[in-house]
């Protein structure tokens, strides 16, 4: 396996078609990764594909099917990606996820069970099948999407934020559990980010009452800061009142918290 120096680091990024993905994708190949873009949406990553090999700069990239609900399809796009990639993967960023907004008792427990299988399930599998080529990668790291919604519930979206709760909680037992193999973990939790996650599902009252501030390149900045800080912080959130919801919860009583979600989210 070839660990020169000159050798491209390189990402393997999941949900990597569309938002927050594909930003991330295009980040790191601007940069010169060697980028792995792997999502369900054939014809959404084939697009990314192609912007990809127009803007790298001086990496390359390659993508494939990958569905995180299905054992067999991860183990084949990690193997896929160890073909182009020479067996590294200095990142990993775990990155895909689905959504689905509504009263907890009025959403569809088939909507709910396929998040916990893509939110979370997938997360999980992902990072278990690419353990050993982070592992044999020196230095590599793990990057979990969580969520601002992983540091105090919201309303009409317990489902989500249980799932990211679960991811936080995830992310710290690897961070400890996986620094024995020069692996560090870490997740970001951005806020609302004006992607099709948000378009495509009814607005949550705590989305009007905050707005939509970020884009899908601000939170791709965060991940790739992630990537090469040489700063170890377990939780990076996204945006100002990300930041500020993940710094008071640390001094404010979890009453004060509650007390806050509900004004922000009053009809």
């Amino acid at each position: 396996m070839d660990r020169s120096p000159s050798t491209p680091r390189t990402v393997f990024i999941t949900g990597a078609a569309r938002g927050i993905g594909r930003a991330c994708a295009l980040r790191f190949a601007a940069a010169g990764w060697r980028v792995g873009a792997y999502d369900l949406d054939a014809d959404a990553l084939a697009s990314t594909a192609r912007e990809l090999n127009a803007r790298a700069a001086g990496g390359s990239s390659c993508h494939a099917h990958l569905d995180v609900c299905d054992p067999a399809s991860i183990r084949a796009a990690l193997e896929h990606f160890e073909a182009h990639a020479g067996g590294r993967v200095d990142v990993l960023v775990n990155n895909a996820g689905i959504m689905s907004v509504g009263r907890f008792e009025a959403l569809d427990p088939v909507d709910m069970r396929r998040m916990i299988a893509v939110n979370l399930q997938g997360v999980i599998e992902v990072a278990h099948a690419a353990f050993p080529y982070l592992r044999d990668t020196p230095g590599a790291r793990l990057i979990n999407m969580s969520s601002a919604s992983a540091i105090y519930g919201v309303p009409e979206m317990a489902c989500y934020a249980a799932t990211k709760h679960a991811v936080r909680g995830l992310t710290e037992s690897l961070e400890v559990e996986w620094a024995a193999h020069d692996i560090r973990v870490c997740d970001v939790m951005p806020i609302f980010v004006r992607t099709a996650l948000l378009t495509n599902t009814r607005m949550a009252r705590a989305q009007a009452g905050l707005g939509v501030h970020l884009e899908p390149g601000d939170v791709a900045a965060a991940v790739y800061t992630a990537a090469t800080s040489r700063w170890r912080r377990v939780h990076r959130p996204v945006g100002w009142q990300a930041k500020l919801a993940y710094h008071a919860s640390g001094l404010s009583p979890t009453a004060l918290e509650r007390l806050v979600m509900r004004l922000l989210t009053r009809s």
